[in-house]
């Protein structure tokens, strides 16, 4: 193989979202494909599934390659082909292996099979092996698997993986109608493509000897073999559609950014070296060796996804961030109306919104005061400020300094003023500001205070600490 420019596959069926454990094995197989300047990352689609595909599913699979850097823009692309389109051509290679002697026809029932076996965990028998029988109703097409001996499989992770034939049954690769199964499917269209290496999850690994065995039986040489180690979560079981968060659109929806998600998905299972883990996914192109993927299971930690994601948000720059923003400002998503928005505002603040988000669509709650009419009411923010003794006494404080016309409304002057008030309360700063933030905000953590109150204004600032002393008062009687 070594010869041959590298031509990798990835091969998703449209049939629900986009797994992360699918974003991994694209990933790899691209980052192999960049490594030779006519190295190409073939795209199919596995679309024979009738009953299950659907055509959103198909473009969220292109939406989300392309999210990751994965499309047509990089001439290593090559896609996106649809094996439904290669119909004939796989009814033409099961026709030939019967013709070749490799496959028969075979009309057992599963109950029959069992019947003969007498355990319903065994597999099929041999019954049709010589019956010579022709094609017909009922009679699907069976691979004729050597007798004894074994296939060796070299997995360039797993090492040298041995199957026994008398282990393999004799699997079906045709069903009575003519179409094929995916074993058979799957090795004619990469036989098609010219396919040098296939990389994909480690639960395949269980039909790569059949797979094997195929291409051997159409004279072609087998491509490089790699599996992947399964990806778990905390508990570490198989991340499941069912039970865990899987789908590479959620995360992108919640505001992670792609080069984040990239360089994440990338050290599932395989690293630069040197502890180096925020990397760039072009530098680590030159890097990746699938001799260097770990066998065993990786750990998708969405804790350390988020601080990730946390250190690549702060290396944007100011204007990018802002841009990145916009799409949780907007009419559609932002819990204000749209006329109250103002993009100077924003702008004004973002950098210290920027050093405190993990993910974009936090940013919501760190602004939403200055586009609100009324902050939000959150009950557990408002009882752990306005304890008796400090809510009331601080509001009416803050009220009285802050209505001086001489006091500069600036950051600077407001926390000192602040502070003038909180000595007189007997009260140390951190402890006497939360009712002014959870009045002003409507949450006890948020942006620097005082930077929020300048933004905010005087005249919002004065009517919404008298909204909540109105209300603590009210509650009171």
């Amino acid at each position: 193989m070594t010869d041959k420019a590298i031509r990798t596959r990835f091969a998703p069926s449209p049939t629900g979202m986009f797994h992360v454990g699918g974003a991994r094995s694209a990933l790899f197989n691209w980052a192999l494909a960049l490594q030779q300047p006519d190295g190409r990352f073939v795209l199919r689609i596995e679309d024979t599934d009738a009953a299950r595909n659907r055509p959103e599913w198909t473009e969220g699979i292109l939406r989300a390659l392309s999210a990751l850097g994965i499309d047509e823009r990089d001439p290593h692309f090559e896609g996106p082909y649809f094996q439904s389109a290669y119909a004939e051509k796989h009814r033409e290679v099961a026709e030939t292996l019967y013709r070749k002697g490799r496959a028969y026809y075979c009309d057992c029932t599963r109950e029959q099979v069992q019947e003969r076996r007498g355990n319903p965990h065994l597999g099929y028998d041999g019954y049709c092996r010589d019956r010579g029988l022709e094609p017909g109703p009922g009679r699907a097409l069976r691979f004729r698997v050597p007798d004894g001996g074994t296939t060796v499989v070299d997995d360039r992770i797993r090492g040298r993986v041995e199957f026994e034939h008398s282990a393999i049954e004799d699997f079906v690769i045709a069903r009575a109608d003519g179409s094929p199964l995916f074993v058979l499917a799957n090795v004619v269209d990469d036989v098609e493509m010219n396919i040098t290496h296939v990389v994909r999850g480690e639960e395949h690994l269980s039909n790569t000897p059949k797979q094997q065995l195929l291409w051997e039986a159409l004279d072609r040489t087998p491509p490089v073999w790699a599996h992947l180690p399964v990806i778990v979560n905390e508990k570490r079981q198989k991340l499941s559609k069912r039970r865990d968060k899987v789908a590479l659109e959620d995360y992108l929806a919640e505001g992670y950014l792609p080069e984040a998600m990239v360089n994440y998905l990338m050290l599932l299972g395989w690293g630069p070296g040197e502890d180096r883990e925020i990397m760039p996914f072009d530098q680590m192109v030159p890097l990746f060796r699938l001799e260097d993927v770990n066998s065993s299971s990786a750990f998708f930690d969405e804790k350390k996804l988020r601080a990730f994601n946390g250190e690549y948000i702060r290396a944007l720059d100011a204007t990018e961030f802002i841009e990145r923003c916009a799409p949780w400002l907007g009419s559609e998503s932002a819990p204000w109306p749209a006329e109250n928005f103002d993009a100077q505002a924003f702008e004004a603040v973002a950098p210290l919104a920027q050093s405190r988000v993990s993910v974009l669509s936090e940013i919501v709650e760190y602004v939403d005061f200055l586009f609100l009419d009324r902050p939000v009411e959150d009950e557990r923010s408002w009882a752990k400020a306005m304890k008796p003794g400090v809510g009331e006494e601080m509001l009416t404080a803050s009220l009285e300094r802050f209505d001086d016309p001489d006091l500069e409304w600036r950051a600077e002057p407001l926390k000192a003023a602040l502070e003038e008030v909180a000595a007189a309360q007997g009260l140390k700063l951190g402890k006497a500001q939360a009712p002014v933030r959870v009045a002003v905000t409507g949450r006890t953590v948020g942006l620097p205070l005082f930077e929020s109150l300048e933004l905010l204004g005087r005249g919002r600032v004065q009517e919404r600490l008298r909204t909540a002393l109105a209300k603590l008062r009210s509650a009171g009687e």
